[in-house]
């Protein structure tokens, strides 16, 4: 059983510990510390029943784009996976989104991440082919789309 909470801006350290080891490669550049420090309230925590780290869910409303929600990153341990953590996260962010008016949610991935992909569907949301170009020169990214 896992508990969920609103992340902290003292939970950075903890998944910048785990998530190189988590993803099984260097992807700890893409979670810089100001995503806890600016979003933290619309960020989620999963602890174990020992309040260890299962999982987190990097999130925030867009302040551009009022009809808008954003996941930026989502770990699960791996300990923890295959046991509906992270869509229990997700739904929990759908809602925060839902309850400010957000009519969307979206998100990004490699290509390489099949596993995301594959997960982003089974979500309901509508997957991209690869985007050229999507962070600059050289680099493809798969978008994700779903209405709430």
């Amino acid at each position: 059983m896992h508990t969920l909470r609103p992340a902290t801006p003292a939970d950075y350290d903890a998944i910048a510990a785990v998530v190189d080891a988590w993803w099984g490669r260097p992807i700890s550049g893409a979670l810089p510390r100001l995503f806890l420090d600016h979003f933290h309230r619309t960020s989620l925590v999963a602890e174990g029943a020992g309040g260890e780290l299962a999982g987190f869910l990097i999130g925030f409303l867009s302040p551009s784009l009022p009809d808008e929600a954003y996941i930026h990153f989502v770990g699960v341990a791996p300990d923890a996976r295959k046991g509906g953590l992270a869509r229990t996260m997700y739904e929990r962010f759908f809602e925060l989104a839902r309850g400010d008016g957000r009519r969307v949610v979206k998100a990004i991935t490699a290509p390489v991440n099949s596993g995301s992909i594959a997960f982003h569907g089974r979500m309901g949301f509508a997957v991209s082919e690869p985007v050229a170009g999507y962070h600059g020169p050289g680099t493809s990214l798969v978008t994700f789309s779903r209405p709430l």
